[in-house]
């Protein structure tokens, strides 16, 4: 349907790349950036549950500077995609539709090398 550059499609794909990287480090994380103590709710009136949090450490400085980093590559990849020169050769309401298209495009081209 869109005949999608081959560097505006590298670049969404780094962005799922990346995103998936951070996402993936963040679960590594302690739940606070900076050391904070740990908590213990109320009970809960039905259920009987209690939430809490142990104490966290807080992030290291290498720990810090890997989030900035990839939330900079994130920025600057997501400044790429949405700023391409290809949107401009759309009509106004094909934007939309052709971003959402272009976040699966990679599904659609592991599909056709399979089927090849």
């Amino acid at each position: 349907m869109y005949d999608f550059p081959q560097d505006l499609r590298e670049a969404q794909l780094s962005l799922h790349r990346t995103w998936s990287a951070y996402e993936q480090y963040a679960r590594t994380l302690p739940w606070s950036a900076e050391p904070m103590s740990g908590w213990e709710s109320d009970k809960q009136l039905h259920s009987g549950y209690r939430s809490s949090k142990a104490d966290s450490p807080g992030y290291t400085e290498e720990q810090h500077r890997e989030v900035a980093r990839l939330r900079l590559e994130l920025l600057a990849l997501s400044a790429v995609v949405s700023t391409h020169p290809f949107w401009s050769t759309l009509g106004r309401g094909d934007v939309i539709q052709g971003r959402m298209t272009l976040k699966h495009a990679h599904e659609q081209s592991a599909v056709g090398d399979k089927a090849a």
